[in-house]
């Protein structure tokens, strides 16, 4: 499929006379200029934007299915994401007992060595636990919390270690800072979350290492003018990738806009972190074996904990546009290519050739209009 008069995001701008061929499920050609095959399948877009597949780095689960669930479940994760217009995402795992969480990033390895057919890509695991704090749980079940250990994580990924791509960890726990640095050292990303951090352990994390802060704002300690605690470090290092859940809950307005205006479009990445309930109607649902009322488009735990989002990527993406006043330009950066770059995806989330075929198409108005993909079968429109 050759795809013409198109805006199309290419993970930095917009161009107007860039055309696509899709080939074979991935971006097999891009230029300003290409000619359809004999037989080529053309795709005149009428002007209407294209923007690379969503890349979505924390993600626990949807339509039923969780990470900790194992291979199956990460597997129709996968299907169904591609459908809604994710490229690739990093399943995410969250607190269990060491044994559960060996199962769950089993789970992931065999799919990242056996990619589900037309599915999205996956990234490598986000590991969000255990070495949380307790004091700032969240949805997460504290009692599997500890200490971080090279050797325990050895443990939990069954000696593949290459199969993670971000663990989120506290970095005033004792022994972070010899685990971030051999984790950067392994070129796995390491993100601060879930913690009572000060300003300087946060600059202290990135000096040994992180690169990342998971969910800005949301169990961490807040910002005060003298003590400016996670965010405020999160915000002006600029070693940091700072994710966001843009679903109109778990964070102000303005506290997005403040994201956006201090890391930009290259350092600010949309997340979901969707659990399970997500692409299904209200009802009870579970989170590590807790129960989750789903209510209104929000999570919760029994005591009114948000339990994760019901976010998709899309939905975020229209968000920031129009519920958060981000400029296009930048919302398609902050869904796709910052977060792919925060975990050193450099296919994913661009317009560029081996790039998923995964695309989303928007009208002038910026509403969506559908998902392009090209699969190995065929291409198709949704």
């Amino acid at each position: 499929m050759l795809i013409v008069n198109a805006v199309v995001f290419d993970g930095r701008e917009f161009r107007k006379d860039l055309h696509l061929r899709l080939e074979g499920g991935v971006i097999a050609e891009t230029g300003e200029s290409l000619s359809p095959g004999a037989g080529e399948e053309v795709l005149d877009l009428g002007g209407d934007f294209l923007v690379p597949g969503f890349v979505d780095v924390h993600i626990h689960a949807f339509r039923g299915h969780d990470t900790m669930d194992g291979e199956e479940a990460v597997r129709a994760m996968s299907r169904d994401l591609a459908g809604l217009g994710v490229a690739a995402f990093c399943p995410t795992t969250m607190s269990a007992s060491p044994e559960e969480t060996k199962n769950a990033l089993r789970g992931i390895r065999r799919v990242m060595e056996r990619p589900e057919e037309n599915g999205a890509r996956i990234l490598g695991a986000h590991m969000e636990a255990p070495f949380l704090q307790e004091e700032r749980a969240g949805a997460q079940r504290k009692e599997f919390f500890r200490d971080p250990s090279w050797e325990d994580f050895l443990r939990m990924t069954d000696g593949h270690p290459e199969i993670v791509s971000l663990v989120t960890l506290a970095p005033e726990r004792a022994g972070s800072e010899d685990f971030i640095r051999k984790a950067a050292a392994a070129g796995i990303h390491v993100s601060v979350g879930h913690t009572s951090a000060d300003a300087e352990t946060v600059h202290a994390a990135a000096d040994w290492g992180a690169d990342h802060v998971t969910h800005t704002f949301n169990a961490q300690t807040p910002v005060h003018h003298r003590k400016p605690g996670v965010p405020g470090a999160a915000m002006t290092d600029d070693r940091l990738y700072c994710e966001m859940i843009c679903d109109g809950v778990h964070l102000h307005r303005d506290i997005v806009r403040l994201i956006a205006r201090c890391k930009g479009p290259e350092k600010a990445a949309a997340i979901t972190d969707a659990m399970e309930a997500a692409g299904m109607p209200d009802g009870e649902y579970a989170l590590g074996g807790q129960k989750v009322i789903v209510q209104a488009g929000q999570a919760r735990l029994a005591d009114g904990t948000l339990a994760g989002s019901v976010l998709t990527m899309q939905k975020a993406l229209e968000n920031l546009i129009h519920l958060f006043g981000i400029a296009p330009e930048a919302a398609c950066a902050m869904c796709t290519s910052a977060p792919a770059a925060s975990v050193c995806e450099t296919a994913a989330g661009r317009a560029v050739p081996g790039a998923p075929g995964i695309l989303t198409r928007w009208t002038r108005e910026w509403k969506h209009a559908g998902v392009i993909r090209a699969s190995s079968g065929g291409n198709r429109q949704a």
